[in-house]
């Protein structure tokens, strides 16, 4: 089946699982192939905030996912840790877009120093040279120094900080429509068509 386009999907071990899967369920709808990368420690939170215990094993993941999302067949792959062979591990194969989501302050320290110790840190630093769409959704709260210092590092090599800060304009009487608001946003920059929410001046809101 042709996707629309290929986009690398990493959780990394944050607060805010729920964006993660949500932006993962609305690319698969858009008919985007979605290659996932999960931390250990992604695991756990996912597991803690919603009840979602995801197999260790990349295949086996890869199973449960697809069968969680319905998505078609091939459209989403799972990669392990430490699989450097993966497409995203080389700018002769990279995605599209990479968005890390959520995205840990280890994480994005990380990336600012130029360290790929994990093939998450790999494909971030593949977009960043390749000078493809990198977006971090940073969820951390107060911010060091240190955090500023390393997102303006980042924006300056090309990445886009989205920080984890919904907006309340469109009036959310839930959490998922909090999740949506975030979610949205990401999909704008990559472009990718949806109908999770009304926009600013416009009413009414749909689904992705």
């Amino acid at each position: 089946m042709p996707w629309s386009k290929t986009i690398t999907v990493a959780l990394t071990g944050a607060s805010g699982a729920p964006y993660g899967l949500r932006l993962i369920d609305c690319l698969l709808r858009a008919n985007v192939r979605v290659y996932l990368l999960i931390s250990q420690a992604a695991q756990i939170v996912l597991k803690l905030e919603t009840g979602l215990d995801i197999p260790a094993r990349p295949h086996d993941a890869e199973v449960f996912l697809t069968e969680h999302f319905h998505a078609a067949p091939a459209q989403l792959h799972v990669f392990g840790r430490q699989e450097w062979t993966a497409p995203v591990a080389s700018g002769s194969n990279p995605a599209a877009a990479m968005v890390i989501c959520p995205c840990t302050a280890g994480t994005l320290g990380r990336l600012a120093a130029g360290l790929s110790g994990s093939l998450i840190e790999r494909a971030a630093d593949v977009a960043l040279k390749e000078r493809r769409p990198l977006i971090l959704v940073l969820r951390e709260t107060p911010l060091t120094t240190i955090h500023l210092e390393n997102m303006l590092r980042l924006a300056h090599a090309g990445a886009l900080i989205m920080p984890a800060a919904p907006g309340f304009y469109h009036q959310p009487t839930t959490l998922d429509e909090l999740v949506d608001f975030m979610v949205a946003r990401v999909l704008d920059h990559l472009g990718v068509p949806h109908e999770l929410m009304s926009r600013w001046g416009e009413a009414g809101a749909g689904t992705c």
